[in-house]
């Protein structure tokens, strides 16, 4: 689970495996798989930190997963 702030200043814990997408516009906009969108006051940039660091201390985190979700692109598995 990863805690972010919503723009009403309230925390939001989300479970960072459920996330799908994040994009800046300029907005942080998360949405999940379920189809669930949230807002947060966090950078693109602070929620891709806080999802790797959340995947590395769960274990789920392989040097290939860790590359994609770094380089902002899937990179096939060798």
């Amino acid at each position: 689970m990863i805690t972010l702030t919503t723009l009403r200043q309230a925390p939001l814990v989300l479970n960072a495996i459920l996330i799908e997408s994040i994009r800046s516009t300029p907005d942080t906009t998360i949405q999940l798989v379920g189809g669930q969108t949230y807002i947060v006051k966090e950078s693109l940039e602070e929620v891709k930190a806080a999802t790797i660091d959340f995947y590395r201390q769960v274990g789920l985190a392989g040097l290939n997963s860790i590359r994609r979700l770094e380089d902002g692109r899937r990179k096939e598995e060798e």
